[in-house]
């Protein structure tokens, strides 16, 4: 490499009187691949050394920042496997979460991330419409827990789709988030097996000068108009709220909706930047809505072009989603990129994982999907190709295990 290269004067000259003759007589191999892969790069401590707690009213994975790597995974119940073997799996997994999540390593650990921190790692978990058959607890599905309809829009994989249990699991590292994925598929065997497995990714925490909203695939900061935890209505639209009987074992948990969501990157970069800009709603550059200011400011449905055009299309993805447009309805969106190579002719099969929470799916996701579904500019862009529903029950406290409310009560 130019101006990188080790020459034997710089090591040396560097290494020091008394362990120079050592570094010629036969450790130069390793010392020369230390020095290429050790120095000069910036310190990383911090991304490894971020630890988010397991335990708490509500999952971690939920309000965590986005984390750089991300894996979604779901399974279905073994044939003979019921409540009993359910509970067994969530108490395993979730000791193996809390330790993981703090930097221990689990039980039976195969020593893939020995040498990393906890790197953000949050592992969240889910059950779908199917687990409550499979265990016999049909009587506490929740009334808002009812299937997604269908869309004009979905061209959806069955083999890809649903799942009886769901887990998300994010972190900085990607060894770290591959190592709980490994961990959580060798505690299910012979209690469930996987359905579909997906893999993610975001932006690195540190990649930018400032902390700033990700972009997507499609190069459009994605993630601004997100409801924030300091919104005196967040927890009301995110989170469940908490009641008695039999839904009781939900209080504190979410909706999960996962989508997995290809973009159809070869028309989409075929547009010129304005169209593109029109079909979103912002400007590519910074995010600002095609209204005026900035990332933050409101988007401004009601102003107009001199020309007297809508300053943000009528079919503006921006326009077609917004709250205003939905009767108020709003979700937490929290996705993760993907990139699964190329088809035969070359089309890249990438796209988003789509995630979002709500306290109700009903008035969340399926309310502005069915918005976008008729009218939104963006569609012609992209092909939803995957969809799951998942209740996800609250936190868990120090010796219990997610889920423990509703399997033991």
């Amino acid at each position: 490499m130019a101006g990188q290269e080790i020459t034997r004067r710089r090591l040396l000259g560097t290494a020091g009187a008394a362990g120079a003759a050592g570094l010629v007589a036969g450790g130069a191999g390793g010392a020369l691949g230390y020095a290429a892969a050790g120095t000069g790069g910036p310190a990383l401590t911090s991304v490894g050394t971020g630890a988010v707690p397991f335990h708490g009213t509500h999952q971690a994975g939920i309000t965590t920042p986005l984390q750089a790597c991300g894996h979604l995974i779901a399974f279905d119940l073994a044939t003979g496997a019921g409540r009993k073997e359910a509970a067994a799996l969530l108490r395993r997994w979730s000791a193996a979460a809390e330790a993981m999540t703090q930097g221990r390593p689990p039980a039976g650990d195969n020593q893939v991330a020995l040498d990393a921190g906890p790197a953000s790692l949050t592992v969240t978990f889910g059950f779908g419409r199917s687990f409550f058959a499979r265990t016999g607890l049909t009587d506490r599905i929740p009334a808002a827990f009812q299937p997604l309809p269908a869309f004009s829009s979905d061209a959806l994989d069955p083999r890809r789709s649903d799942g009886d249990l769901w887990a998300q699991i994010g972190a900085d590292d990607a060894l770290v988030a591959f190592h709980a994925l490994r961990v959580l598929q060798k505690e299910a065997a012979g209690t469930a097996r996987v359905r579909w497995q997906m893999n993610g990714f975001n932006r690195t925490p540190g990649a930018t000068a400032r902390p700033m909203t990700a972009r997507n695939l499609m190069g459009q900061v994605d993630g601004t108009n997100n409801p924030k935890p300091a919104d005196p209505d967040f927890a009301a639209k995110v989170f469940v709220p908490d009641q008695g009987g039999d839904e009781a074992w939900l209080n504190g948990g979410s909706y999960a909706v996962v989508r997995r969501i290809r973009m159809l990157l070869d028309d989409w970069e075929r547009l010129p930047l304005d169209r593109q800009e029109a079909v979103i709603g912002r400007r590519k550059s910074d995010g600002a809505p095609l209204s005026g200011g900035t990332e933050t400011t409101p988007v401004d449905l009601g102003r107009f072009n001199p020309d007297g055009s809508l300053a943000i299309p009528g079919d503006a993805h921006v326009r077609v989603a917004a709250p205003a447009s939905n009767g108020g309805a709003a979700m937490l969106r929290r996705p993760f990129s993907y990139h699964d190579g190329y088809d035969a002719d070359g089309t890249p099969d990438a796209g988003l994982l789509f995630v979002c929470w709500q306290a109700d799916p009903g008035n969340g996701f399926v309310k502005v999907q069915r918005k976008l579904d008729r009218g939104d500019g963006l569609s012609r862009f992209i092909r939803h190709e995957s969809s799951a529903l998942f209740a996800v029950p609250g936190g868990c406290g120090k010796g219990e295990y997610v889920g423990q409310r509703l399997l033991e009560s």
